[in-house]
């Protein structure tokens, strides 16, 4: 049986497929988008009940679709995602077969084009857009044994509180996911302690404006790097409640126990660094540093936005940062289960080219690799701090679909030529 052939293969059904399909179809490229579950499956069944977007409904989505039914500064549901991408996919026509995973892409030799074997036949392609993004393989530190008696959770299988046993609650991490799984456990009656390391803690809203916007008119959504020192720092923001600037003072005033990260483990008992109070004071600055820089653009341009004196007020450090903990001893403090917020890594053993560094990460130019036929789509910072957004993998798809576009144009001339060549033989 004659294998089946497309131009373009995406691999991918989330935010970044549906993207990239969207731009592969206005350029008339032929296309083909493979899911293996349904489309935006992780914001359904890769998340927890009760999350919502980190971005406000104007902001982050597609140019060409608002959310339906929801205010626009409101923050959609997860489901309300997963319908919203399922509504977009609908609108463009977008050729996504689902239920077909892609077990192994390799160049066909002599060739510039791919054999790509699916749970459902080969397909050959002479491209290939890797639109699963960076989220794809949770990970848990192997700090704690399993065989420790407690539950182990990595925060991509936290549903709810009442899916974890009686009991007080360790969470490891406090970026956005670990700082509101932390506070649903604890305002759902646990006792939480959270492990803090090093973050950054925009404020949601500052003078009328949600950070998101202050983002944009500051320039800072399209810096194209991180700054030195700062690629393993997370972002503590959160939509939930409507959408809160997050305060982890206020949540140990509140009954949360704040310790430092988390290092070692023996014996039952947890080590814990003594870089709490740096790591808040750190938060601190990053948070500051945006109510200065929106001051100063609201003075330089005469921006009538009312000004806002209580947001510079941090509250005093409570006992737990002051004297914090260096070890925790969990059967002693009563915790049953661990939730790990830390993360993910890279999976792409599917794909069988010479495109990654030491550490798996592509090599890649805003998507395009090194090598001939092979782009990537959804990693974070790919060309901009907006790259992991909705709205940021619609532009990062553009321009891959650019690049496609214009290696097609080129081949295109090589065949015609050919072509036209008088037969030799």
């Amino acid at each position: 049986m004659q294998n089946e052939t497309v131009n373009t293969l995406v691999v991918g059904g989330g935010q970044a497929g549906v993207a990239m399909s969207e731009h592969l179809g206005r350029l008339n490229i032929p296309h083909l988008v493979l899911e293996k579950h349904r489309i935006a499956e992780q914001w359904r069944t890769g998340r927890w009940d009760s999350l919502v977007a980190n971005g406000p409904a104007w902001h982050d989505r597609f140019p060409g679709l608002e959310f339906a039914q929801i205010d626009k500064d409101d923050f959609p549901s997860k489901d309300a995602i997963a319908d919203y991408l399922e509504d977009y996919a609908r609108m463009i026509a977008a050729p996504i077969r689902t239920g077909v995973e892609v077990l192994r892409a390799e160049r066909i030799p002599g060739h510039r084009g791919f054999r790509v074997e699916t749970t459902d036949g080969v397909i050959e392609a002479e491209n290939i857009v890797c639109a699963t993004g960076a989220f794809q393989k949770p990970v848990i530190p192997s700090v704690i044994p399993e065989t420790a008696e407690l539950m182990q959770l990595h925060s991509h299988g936290y549903r709810n509180p009442d899916q974890l046993p009686d009991g007080a609650v360790m969470v490891v991490g406090a970026g956005s996911s670990g700082g509101q799984i932390a506070r649903e456990l604890m305002e759902a009656g646990r006792k939480v302690y959270l492990s803090v390391g090093p973050h950054e803690r925009p404020p949601r809203r500052y003078r009328g404006r949600d950070f998101c916007w202050w983002l944009g008119v500051l320039g800072l959504w399209d810096v194209s790097a991180m700054a030195p020192g700062t690629d393993h720092v997370t972002i503590s923001v959160s939509g939930a409640r409507g959408g809160e600037t997050v305060d982890f003072r206020r949540l140990a005033a509140q009954g949360m126990t704040l310790v430092g990260r988390t290092e070692t483990y023996e014996a039952g008992v947890v080590t814990l660094a003594g870089d709490l109070a740096a790591n808040l004071a750190a938060g601190d600055a990053s948070y500051l540093k945006m109510l200065d820089a929106a001051d100063a653009y609201a003075a330089r341009y005469g921006i009538d936005l009312p000004p806002e004196p209580d947001a510079r007020e941090i509250p005093p450090d409570p006992a737990c940062v002051s004297s914090p903990q260096r070890a925790l001893n969990l059967a002693e403090a009563g915790i049953t289960s661990i939730i790990w917020a830390t993360g993910f890594s890279r999976d792409y053993s599917w794909l069988k080219v010479d495109t990654f560094d030491d550490a798996g990460a592509p090599v890649h130019q805003r998507g395009v690799s090194d090598q001939p036929g092979v782009y990537f789509l959804g990693l974070p910072w790919q060309s901009r701090r907006g790259s992991s957004f909705i709205w940021g993998v619609w532009h990062d798809a553009k321009h891959v679909a650019d690049q496609i576009h214009t290696q097609r144009k080129y081949l295109d001339y090589h065949r015609a030529t050919l072509e036209a060549q008088p037969d030799r033989a």
